[in-house]
């Protein structure tokens, strides 16, 4: 699951090369993991999701997360790059989304 997730990510980052290898977090999201790790690790990332709709949930933030982490690195890319970026991580993100069922059940074989 996470696997084709990243393959989206890296397929939208490629053009950009070693170059522009800055960090593709978005700020408000670094922002948070700033406070969450001064605070220490929290209990819910070492406690499995046991529910189906709790695995929905986590894949579907997962997903989103590396949208928006793509959306970053193609704004940090050149400008003449960044609409085609921008457009194939809306397909992967898209892509991702429609086959969730499958995703999730590949992330529990």
């Amino acid at each position: 699951m996470v696997r084709h997730i990243v393959t989206g990510v890296m397929m939208a980052c490629a053009a950009w090369g070693t170059a522009h290898a800055q960090d593709t977090t978005p700020p408000q999201n670094a922002q948070l993991q700033r406070q969450e790790i001064a605070r220490g690790e929290p209990t819910r990332w070492s406690q499995p999701d046991i529910t189906r709709a709790q695995q929905v949930h986590t894949l579907r933030k997962e997903i989103g997360a590396a949208l928006a982490e793509a959306r970053q690195a193609c704004r940090q890319g050149p400008a003449a790059e960044r609409g085609p970026c921008l457009k194939e991580a809306q397909a992967t993100y898209q892509h991702d989304m429609a086959n969730l069922p499958q995703l999730l059940a590949q992330s529990h074989d």
